[in-house]
């Protein structure tokens, strides 16, 4: 068992005491640094980044040097697994990823292969051994990869969009073909995290990003069951499933094997903690946009969310990745915040 110096969100995850709330912020390894986009700017392209070991875990270690978060994230992107599976995308510039091929028949599905880690991902793999090595045990590294419905969301859909209008087709018209899909990005999912966890990463979170668009019937059908599986297959550390915009799901997802439950700022905190009970640990959940506030605005809208959640079985974070136009010096603010209100 790995010894760590700053333990705290893994002992918050697990429920076990901490001195102070740990916190950490999605989206911290990216756009907001000018060190980030100097790397950015070197490697050329996004996917360029992402794909090069090196420079990918630069970019994850720079947050922790400039923040004092309590957790790096892997450097990344949730896309990877469908290109690893046979479906490459490419990241179109102010629009987005892009997929030149869709998921429309089996014989689609056919053609798609299970992701085998260490040889279509080796590339995060090295990542995640650099950042170990750099870390040098000093605070957790989180891992991290799409929740099936969100990947199957851009595999049916191709890019994204407000609807999934052609992904939830499917889910009416072709359940079956559905299932199929996601049973497979499911498989390469699981394996993909536990090669992460093999090699360092001390905790997982699994991005649900596009979970609000189904309705709650649909959720329980076409995601909650994939999430069960992923849960159920990694039992070294702790795991934290983030469905953005599924409140409905918040009590139905306290019932799977996850340690941490991520809210988004829309999430009632107090009603949170009644649906999802004493023993699961919640993460969130402050409004990204409160950091384009003033400082004092800031420490005051981070002090009113710490007191709602408490200082245990809590992780503090936003309710959705950072924006890229907010000041780093807000974000840093947010976290010193954090760590001071909370001793």
């Amino acid at each position: 068992m790995e010894v760590l110096q700053n333990d705290r969100l893994i002992r918050a995850a697990k429920g076990l005491p901490v001195d102070r709330i740990p916190v950490w912020v999605m989206r911290q390894a990216g756009r907001i640094l000018p060190e980030y986009r100097e790397v950015r700017a070197k490697a050329g392209s996004f996917i360029g980044l992402a794909t090069h070991p090196e420079w990918a875990a630069e970019v994850t270690i720079q947050p922790v040097d400039r923040f004092d978060v309590d957790a790096a994230i892997i450097f990344s992107d949730i896309l990877v697994v469908p290109e690893a599976m046979g479906l490459p995308y490419v990241m179109e510039e102010q629009k987005g990823p892009l997929f030149p091929q869709v998921i429309r028949s089996q014989a689609d599905v056919d053609a798609l292969k299970t992701a085998v880690p260490e040889e279509d991902l080796a590339y995060v793999i090295d990542a995640i051994k650099i950042v170990k090595r750099d870390l040098s045990g000093k605070i957790p590294l989180i891992g991290f990869a799409g929740a099936p419905f969100t990947i199957f969301c851009y595999m049916v859909e191709g890019k994204g969009s407000k609807t999934f209008s052609q992904a939830k087709k499917m889910l009416y018209a072709e359940p079956a073909l559905a299932h199929a899909l996601l049973q497979k990005i499911t498989d390469s999912t699981i394996a993909y995290l536990k090669a992460q966890v093999a090699v360092g990463a001390n905790l997982i979170q699994v991005f649900d990003s596009w979970a609000g668009i189904l309705s709650p019937s649909q959720y329980s059908t076409f995601s909650t069951p994939y999430l069960k599986q992923i849960c159920d297959a990694l039992t070294d550390v702790p795991v934290t499933l983030f469905a953005k915009g599924a409140f409905f799901a918040r009590e139905e997802m306290a019932q799977l094997n996850c340690a941490t439950i991520g809210l988004d700022w829309n999430m009632d905190i107090q009603e949170s903690r009644r649906l999802v009970g004493s023993n699961k640990t919640l993460q969130g959940n402050l409004d990204p946009c409160a950091l384009y506030g003033d400082y004092k605005t800031v420490e005051t809208e981070t002090k009113k969310m710490i007191d709602q959640f408490g200082t245990q079985r809590y992780i503090a974070n936003l309710g959705h990745g950072v924006y890229p136009d907010i000041h780093p010096d807000k974000v840093k603010c947010f976290v010193d915040t954090v760590h001071n209100y909370s001793v």
